[in-house]
């Protein structure tokens, strides 16, 4: 696994959900990706980013699952809280959708959404297309 990626990453949450904090790290079924370049700095990944608040302590309602994909090129995203079934999920494509995480089907964006289409939008901007 390319730690940049997950340094990015944290760093990209951080700055869109402040004031929490975040780490990601592979969840434990995860298998390493190769990159070798910012041009291939994302293959297909799931990542979980945990997360604290300001004085350390662990907030895991807050935490999410991130899926980095490529199809044909473009970066695609999903981002959806581990432990909080209640709330839908973001497919990020070249606009957001909001999907209710059971049915899947499309449902308005969650009053927490906001912060979350922002890191989606950064994080494609940031490893943007295959060059």
């Amino acid at each position: 696994m390319n730690t940049d990626l997950l340094k990015l990453v944290a760093a990209a949450a951080d700055l869109c959900r402040k004031p929490l904090r975040h780490a990601v790290r592979l969840p434990a079924d995860g298998s390493p990706s190769i990159a070798t370049g910012p041009s291939d700095l994302v293959q297909d990944v799931s990542l979980l980013l945990e997360v604290r608040d300001v004085h350390g302590s662990r907030l895991p309602e807050e935490d999410l699952e991130l899926e980095l994909y490529r199809s044909g090129g473009d970066l695609h995203i999903t981002l959806g809280w581990v432990h909080r079934d209640d709330l839908p999920l973001l497919w990020q494509g070249s606009h957001p959708v909001w999907m209710d995480g059971v049915s899947g089907v499309r449902c308005e964006r969650p009053l927490q959404g906001p912060p979350l289409e922002a890191l989606a939008r950064r994080l494609r901007d940031l490893l943007g297309p295959l060059g």
